[in-house]
C-alpha cells in the first residue's frame, strides 16, 4: 500500500488488525447509550430510534486511517488509507458494488470463505488504479 505505518505488514498482520478491529467494533456497538423512553418507566430507546447503533466506523493515527463499512448481512470491509485521503466513503461504496457484482453473484463462492475470484480481483484493481 505504501503507507508509512503499514509498509512492513504481511497478510497475517492484516488479519490480526482486522480481528482486533472487529472486536473493538462489536464492543463500541454495544456501548451505544440507551435513554429512558417517554412511553414507559421501564422501556429504553437509542438516542435516535430510527438509526441502529453502528459501532466505531473509523480509527485514525498520524500514519494511517482505518475505515470500516459493514453491509446489511454483516460483512465488513476494512480500508487502510493515508489520514488525509478524502472521500473514503466513495471508495468503500465502489468496493461494495464490485463485491455484490462479482462475489455475491458467483454461484461457486461460499460465505465465510476467502474470496479467490479472478474477475473480482481484476475489476477491483482496475477501478482502484483509476482513483
Amino acid at each position: 500500500m505504501g503507507l508509512p505505518g503499514t509498509s512492513n505488514l504481511n497478510t497475517n498482520d492484516y488479519l490480526v488488525l482486522a480481528g482486533t478491529f472487529h472486536g473493538v467494533h462489536a464492543i463500541t456497538k454495544s456501548l451505544t447509550p440507551k435513554l429512558p423512553s417517554e412511553s414507559s418507566d421501564r422501556a429504553w430507546t437509542y438516542p435516535d430510534p430510527t438509526v441502529a447503533p453502528t459501532g466505531i466506523e473509523s480509527l485514525e493515527s498520524s500514519f494511517f486511517r482505518l475505515t470500516v463499512f459493514q453491509t446489511l448481512t454483516g460483512t465488513k470491509f476494512l480500508l487502510f488509507t493515508d489520514p488525509s485521503m478524502p472521500n473514503t466513503d466513495v471508495i468503500m461504496k465502489g468496493v461494495y458494488e464490485r463485491y455484490a457484482d462479482f462475489v455475491c453473484k458467483n454461484p461457486f463462492w461460499q460465505m465465510e470463505m476467502p474470496i479467490r475470484i479472478e474477475a473480482w480481483e481484476r475489476s477491483l484493481s482496475q477501478w482502484l488504479s483509476r482513483r
